[in-house]
């Protein structure tokens, strides 16, 4: 057993979950060479995802990694490469896969319980006006954190406590806002719904316009998503409120809002034979309470590292949606619509989108 941290007061945390039976590490790669290690967490920032995942497929460790799945669109399908030519088990962390709930909402969407479904809205809201500020190690550097590794693979900066910790979610270098952190988790359900690989196109419009922090990323943002036979939208605030959790499905007979704490389905009103004044609802209205999908989560990870079956939200499944909130950046940061060709995994047309699907490694690191 063992624990890794670039931060010592973190590390020392996370040795004493273990009551001291954990060996410490400042470095990942101490890690993959102990050969007891079997499966390993990766609960870093965003961009340090891909690398220690793709290095722990080839040193033939599990992998779970938490939401986002990458940095990067290119950085998700090397991860997804990995796993396959090693024969790994990697589970991204997105536990909505594994609440019973959510797989019961989907099974009733998909069997045409609500209705045709063209319309999914999800959304995540909340209000930080004027902005966040750094918690841990506002003071200054301390001499505990190695700063230089914590940046590891994204461009060379100056120490600064707001891009570490929870802040880190609000610069490009690291993340991807809230598109990429709640985003990650109901665009998935989403996706899943349709049973659907990837939009064929996607537009998205938005900016940073109240927050006063100092971080990048959009405090309001609303991107649509084109499939064949649906859309879906999402909406970020960070300045209001207002219904703060939303994945709600819009189908011809009722919609079904799907939340961590249950769904309820509220029935469409149809015109009853009798005549047009008249109307009835169209099913019955639908309830049910959510579980434990956390627990459920993490136990699905291990059982599938014993039986080698693919996790609930295998690695392909995080790629994929972790793709559809990249592209969902993508297209807000270039103020136009992209075209995604899903089988090539490029932008139709689009060079400077492209080349948006990737970013360059600092130093040394690389994705092997």
């Amino acid at each position: 057993m063992a624990v890794c941290d670039v931060y010592d007061p973190f590390r020392e945390q996370g040795i004493a979950m273990t009551q001291g039976r954990a060996k410490p590490f400042r470095d990942f790669r101490q890690v993959l060479d102990q050969q007891d290690i079997d499966a390993v967490i990766v609960a870093t920032p965003d961009h340090w995802h891909a690398v220690i995942t793709v290095a722990a497929c080839h040193a033939g460790k599990d992998v779970y990694c938490e939401k986002p799945l990458s940095l990067t669109v290119a950085e998700g399908r090397k991860m997804v490469d990995a796993a396959r030519k090693n024969n790994r088990v990697v589970q991204t962390g997105s536990q909505q896969r594994s609440g019973s709930h959510y797989s019961q909402a989907v099974k009733l969407i998909q069997d045409g319980g609500i209705g045709e479904v063209h319309r999914i809205h999800a959304g995540y809201q909340r209000n930080l006006y004027p902005g966040l500020k750094p918690t841990e190690m506002a003071s200054g550097k301390p001499t505990g954190l190695d700063w230089d590794m914590w940046l590891g693979p994204a461009p060379e900066r100056a120490f600064d406590p707001f891009r570490c910790i929870y802040n880190f979610r609000w610069f490009w270098d690291y993340s991807g806002g809230q598109m990429t952190n709640w985003g990650a988790h109901h665009l998935d359900i989403a996706r899943w719904i349709l049973a659907a690989e990837a939009p064929v196109s996607v537009s998205g419009s938005g900016g940073r316009y109240s927050l006063t922090d100092g971080g990048e990323t959009p405090d309001i943002q609303q991107v649509t998503y084109q499939f064949p036979k649906a859309i879906i939208t999402w909406t970020t605030s960070e300045v209001a409120e207002g219904k703060p959790f939303t994945l709600d499905v819009y189908g011809t007979k009722g919609m079904l809002t799907l939340l961590r704490s249950g769904f309820h389905v509220l029935p469409e009103m149809v015109p009853d034979a009798a005549g047009p004044r008249e109307k009835h609802p169209a099913m019955q209205a639908l309830d049910m309470k959510g579980g434990n999908l956390d627990d459920a989560h993490a136990r699905n990870f291990p059982d599938c590292v014993k039986s080698r079956k693919r996790p609930n939200a295998d690695v392909e499944e995080g790629y994929r949606s972790a793709a559809m909130c990249h592209l969902g950046n993508i297209s807000t940061r270039l103020g136009r619509t992209v075209r995604w060709d899903a089988a090539k995994e490029q932008v139709v047309g689009d060079p400077e989108a492209n080349g948006m699907l990737s970013r360059p490694y600092r130093g040394n690191w690389k994705l092997a």
